[in-house]
């Protein structure tokens, strides 16, 4: 895995998502026995970065399927196919709120490199991706926990990432 630092985003960076109920699609790429990931950045303290899947907001009048497949776009500058359904999590915290379904999908072009996009809700200096990479499982067991998805901190294997995961927090 890449060794990289950012200057954290300002606070005021994520307050656009803050005190609001969101629904993000997140797409699981598979290749190579390894998984393409997005390093974000504000969301942890001392500038670690948080790995996740590629994926974002469900914007009212898309399908869930054409919401990934412009993320994924957004994002990794891969046109995809989106597969089947995988994953419900639930995330909450004081301020952000949100459910998170993932989709196995898959590059339309087999051969294309994904380069690190941008999230057009922040200016160029305010992005909050540092990072994208195909990152193994084993990679991901070297990080700390608090820096994984919740969905993938558990997987030993590639394979892992296709067994059906309902997660809601408690209480």
């Amino acid at each position: 895995m890449t060794d990289f630092s950012s200057a954290a985003p300002s606070a005021s960076l994520l307050e656009a998502y803050a005190g609001v109920a969101r629904v993000r699609v997140c797409g699981l790429l598979v290749r190579e026995d390894a998984l393409l990931l997005t390093a974000h950045r504000g969301l942890l303290p001392n500038q670690l970065p948080f790995w996740s899947p590629p994926g974002g907001g469900w914007q009212f009048g898309e399908t869930l399927q054409q919401c990934l497949a412009r993320e994924f776009q957004e994002e990794t500058g891969l046109a995809v196919s989106v597969g089947r359904f995988l994953h419900l999590h639930e995330f909450r915290s004081p301020t952000l709120q949100a459910l998170e379904l993932f989709f196995e999908v898959r590059p339309l072009d087999a051969t294309a490199t994904p380069t690190l996009g941008r999230d057009p809700e922040h200016a160029a200096e305010a992005q909050l991706l540092t990072h994208l990479e195909f990152v193994t499982p084993r990679q991901l067991g070297q990080l700390l926990p608090s820096q994984v998805h919740p969905v993938l901190r558990d997987i030993i294997s590639p394979d892992d990432v296709f067994i059906p995961q309902i997660r809601f927090q408690q209480g």
